[in-house]
């Protein structure tokens, strides 16, 4: 998958099912960083997770619920993992 600008719109950028897990930064996750923050913002604030779904990756949880879920999940631990300690890789570099 090409490397996706962070400057569009959240209904611009293609999304993918997961989350990466890899043990760095990856460039999607740089392309998608402002998604994750708004994932965080949500979760925090208790948003129905098919609502985020809807909002921020345009889907329909009810097409596919066990997908949405998917996604939804993988990426907000991703978002997590880069709060915790991901964005260090992100501010600075490579360490």
């Amino acid at each position: 998958m090409p490397p996706v600008s962070i400057h569009r719109t959240m209904t611009e950028i293609r999304f993918r099912d997961r989350a990466p897990d890899a043990p760095e930064i990856t460039d999607y996750d740089r392309a998608v960083a402002p998604t994750y923050l708004r994932l965080l913002d949500a979760a925090g604030d208790g948003a129905d997770w098919r609502e985020v779904v809807s909002m921020l990756f345009g889907r329909d949880a009810s097409i596919d619920p066990e997908g949405a879920l998917e996604a939804y999940e993988t990426h907000l631990a991703r978002a997590r993992w880069i709060a915790a300690q991901g964005y260090r890789e992100m501010v600075w570099g490579k360490p």
